[in-house]
């Protein structure tokens, strides 16, 4: 997860078409790792976060990078790997 973390607070991943569905592998619930201890990897390396939610089986986010830049980015609910990381414009 921190690797994911820090290629993205690097820059190094490029934005995709907003249309298209990220696709996150299902887990019993049991399973998902804590939305808190996302928030809180997130929150460390600069982001804000406005809004988390589950969308399907992925924990999405849109907030701000720690650029300032908008942000939507999906993760897997185990894993908590990036699988789609869309930059928005402000």
């Amino acid at each position: 997860m921190l690797l994911a973390l820090g290629l993205l607070s690097q820059g190094l991943l490029g934005s995709q078409a907003a249309f298209a569905a990220a696709d996150c592998k299902s887990y019993p619930k049991e399973e998902w790792a804590s939305e808190d201890t996302l928030k809180e990897a997130l929150e460390a390396e600069g982001y804000t976060i406005k809004k988390f939610k589950i969308d399907g089986n992925c924990y999405e986010i849109y907030g701000r990078n720690k650029e300032g830049k908008k942000v939507e980015i999906y993760f897997d609910m185990k894993t908590l790997a990036i699988v789609k990381a869309i930059g928005l414009k402000d």
